[in-house]
């Protein structure tokens, strides 16, 4: 049910199909590299699974091929950056890359985007900050298809958050997540399989638990992290709101309820709100890598409960998926997502993905 796909061919389908429908070269090749470091980390939820939405939001004008972000507003150790409606991780890239310079000034960058759209994963840009030996932040508010504790129906989005912190030897720690139960991508591959998603993910219509994918993506929605209220969910509709206060709120953009729909809405701009940050931690104590790595080695060194063989810490089952990558040589795709990429191929008239 799977074929393998050098990652170099991932890159170079991605960039074919985004130039075919007029994108600056430049944009998709920042594209090309998030989506396939998605794949390569083993979050398929993000990687080729999502290539049509940029297709189609570039042919249909919704976002824009070509420009660059612009600063609105610039102080000391903050911005404000309009995304100008480009590619997601063009303007992630100029935001981070902007915190990170202004942390190496400051101490800390702290900037708020309005205008952008889709930026794959979160951990792309809070990753970068790792590379200059800085604590990294990235979070994003996204289509409302999460239903919040006690209503009726989906009214808020899954806002994931990212964060990374350096630790010793090119060691480092490493969140990503969202705030729903799952992120949404992982019940479209349950549908993409024909499986059954767990129990905990989702809700019809009525807001009654499913397994049923179709069921949750049509008539209902994702529960927030933590499922129902009497097992948490109520701190996972906080913290999506938490996320928009950073991304929405304080940029600007468009925010809870007001987000355009995943789906029925493709004609209208997203401008997503999203908070890019960065911290030096050479201004506050110093050793700050040599804690970080005995605080992830305090866990990993626990022992597993019975049956488990090891204690992870966020970054550890990415790492082990990119071992895996680098020693087979390729990424292993779901056939199904497969005929979907040579889909895309023949209605964009470029060469398809080469399978091994």
């Amino acid at each position: 049910m799977h074929r393998r796909v050098l990652v170099a061919e991932v890159r170079s389908f991605v960039e074919r199909c985004m130039v075919s429908v007029g994108t600056d070269p430049k944009h998709g090749a920042a594209l090309s590299q998030v989506l396939t470091e998605a794949d390569v980390r083993g979050h398929f939820t993000h990687g080729l699974n999502r290539l049509e939405i940029y297709i189609r939001d570039i042919k249909n004008g919704i976002t824009q091929p070509k420009g660059e972000p612009s600063i609105e507003k610039d102080f000391a150790a903050s911005a404000l950056v309009d995304g100008n409606n480009l590619l997601g991780p063009v303007v992630g890239n100029f935001c981070m890359d902007l915190a990170i310079k202004k942390a190496k000034e400051y101490g800390i960058g702290w900037i708020a985007c309005k205008g952008s759209t889709h930026f794959g994963i979160a951990a792309w840009y809070s990753g970068q900050a790792l590379q200059h030996g800085m604590i990294g932040m990235s979070m994003t508010n996204t289509s409302p298809v999460v239903v919040p504790t006690k209503a009726a129906k989906p009214s808020i989005g899954t806002n994931p958050l990212s964060v990374a912190a350096p630790g010793k030897d090119g060691d480092s720690f490493l969140l990503d997540m969202a705030v729903s139960a799952v992120a949404y991508g992982k019940l479209e591959l349950c549908r993409l399989k024909g499986t059954e998603m767990p129990q905990g993910w989702g809700v019809d219509s009525k807001g009654s638990e499913t397994v049923d994918p179709e069921k949750a993506l049509k008539e209902g929605g994702l529960l927030p992290l933590g499922g129902k209220e009497i097992t948490g969910g109520y701190k996972g509709f906080g913290l999506a709101m938490m996320v928009d206060v950073f991304c929405g709120i304080l940029s600007g953009s468009e925010f809870g309820t007001n987000i355009k729909r995943w789906q029925g809405e493709e004609e209208r701009v997203q401008n997503l709100g999203q908070c890019f940050v960065a911290i030096n931690p050479k201004v506050y104590a110093d050793g700050f890598e040599d804690r970080m790595q005995a605080l992830m080695d305090q866990y990993r060194n626990l022992e597993p409960a019975e049956g488990e063989t090891a204690v992870l810490v966020a970054g550890d089952p990415e790492r082990e998926h990119m071992r895996k990558v680098r020693q087979d040589g390729a990424i292993h795709y779901h056939v199904n997502l497969l005929q979907n990429m040579d889909q895309i191929a023949d209605r964009l008239g470029v060469e398809h993905l080469p399978t091994l």
